[in-house]
């Protein structure tokens, strides 16, 4: 561990509370980065959902032909938007303004009153770089951003962990939206940490170990036999048990992580509630952790996945979308879906209190950058240090 990491801070309250920086934010780390959009169990041919980023709008749909596509929501004749709802299914998109008519590829098809001669053909919606990897749909709104290089890597390592719980196969079950008053970097970083899991999660604790994050250097003797009694276990059903954490100093991670003894998944009383999740060989697979940076955070168990998205909506206010997912065919009552949701509702919501509390603090005259903890906090440190580097200019110290 480098001594950087070891004498890392919180950052300087503007970097959480100016607009100005809100602004390198949107521009730099998330219009350039990869960032999830949502699920392709939600594209069936001629779904689509829009999904916004400060000034920009993106339509992302599933063409008749199966394909995937992502548009800027700007019409092509005097950039009125498209569309004003959250999601659809449609043939074509249709401008509100003068009635142009798009296909889901993008292409113009009628125009009317522009002329004879006017060149339909040559005239598309702009183009927005879509992804989709192992059940999960992923964005870059900047030309110069993030190179497919690394969504090539992040792909490579989700097609070896992911793909065999089934999320494109899936279905979701329950959606559940916050408005969280927070900075998204205070809830990139508690996400980041288990420091404060024994006092504020007593749901999460029940089933999961404190240790696992990334970064963190505690040693526990029990959980380190979990760990590997567990992945003795993986490997012999084809399970991939290796993690693949930030890989020189990448935006995802994804490993797989024992559950406590008695607990087959991650509910209150340790059983299933849904049948196990696509090709799984069985319930003993622990809890796939995934994480992509700057606003995923996922948890894929034996019967069902949990994601978490992040979108910022100004420096003090972030939207949230948790999802949770299980297999098409999964038959589940109301009782069902309260005992698969309990652990993360609760846990989420705790999370949200903490980081409202966190940010009204930062916030405030008293704040000063704070001493990450070497012991449990170094995953918050490269975060961090992630962060600055997306930026033209750090603004980490």
């Amino acid at each position: 561990m480098s001594e950087q990491t070891l004498t890392r801070t919180t950052l300087p309250q503007p970097c959480y509370t100016d607009d100005a920086v809100f602004a390198d934010d949107l521009e730099h780390v998330f219009a350039r980065n990869w960032t999830f959009a949502g699920h392709t169990c939600e594209l069936g041919p001629g779904d689509w959902f829009r999904r916004t980023l400060g000034r920009d709008q993106v339509i992302v749909v599933r063409d008749h032909d199966g394909t995937l596509r992502a548009h800027h929501d700007v019409c092509a004749h005097r950039g009125s938007r498209l569309t004003t709802a959250e999601c659809g299914t449609a043939k074509a998109f249709v401008c509100p303004y003068h009635q142009w008519v798009y296909g889901l590829d993008g292409r113009l098809r009628s125009a009317r009153l522009m002329g004879e001669n006017f060149p339909t053909s040559s005239v598309t919606l702009a183009p927005v770089a879509v992804r989709e990897v192992a059940g999960l749909v992923f964005l870059r709104l900047a030309d110069d951003g993030a190179p497919e290089g690394s969504m090539d890597a992040f792909t490579a390592a989700a097609e070896r962990r992911l793909v065999p719980h089934g999320l494109a196969d899936a279905r979701i079950v329950a959606r559940d939206r916050y408005r969280v008053a927070a900075n998204w970097k205070t809830l990139v970083e508690n996400n980041r940490e288990c420091y404060h899991c024994r006092g504020s999660h007593p749901e999460f604790s029940l089933s999961n170990f404190e240790q696992g994050t990334h970064g963190d250097v505690r040693a526990n003797p029990r959980y380190d036999e979990a760990l590997t009694l567990a992945r003795q276990r993986w490997a012999a059903r084809g399970l991939d048990p290796d993690d693949v954490s930030f890989p020189g100093d990448a935006w995802f991670r994804l490993a797989r992580l024992p559950l406590k003894d008695g607990f087959a998944t991650e509910t209150l009383d340790g059983r299933l509630v849904a049948p196990t999740m696509g090709t799984l060989p069985d319930a003993e697979v622990g809890s796939l952790r995934i994480v992509g940076l700057p606003n995923l955070w996922a948890h894929a168990n034996a019967d069902y996945a949990m994601t978490t998205r992040l979108t910022p909506v100004d420096a003090g206010t972030t939207d949230v979308e948790v999802c949770f997912l299980v297999r098409a065919d999964a038959r589940l009552d109301d009782a069902d879906v309260d005992a698969l949701t309990a652990v993360w509702r609760a846990t989420s919501e705790q999370d949200w209190e903490l980081c409202e509390a966190n940010y009204a603090g930062i916030a405030s005259r008293g704040y000063r950058p704070g001493p990450l903890s070497p012991v449990v906090e170094a995953s918050v440190a490269a975060f961090l240090d992630w962060y600055a580097a997306q930026l033209p200019v750090a603004r980490a110290s």
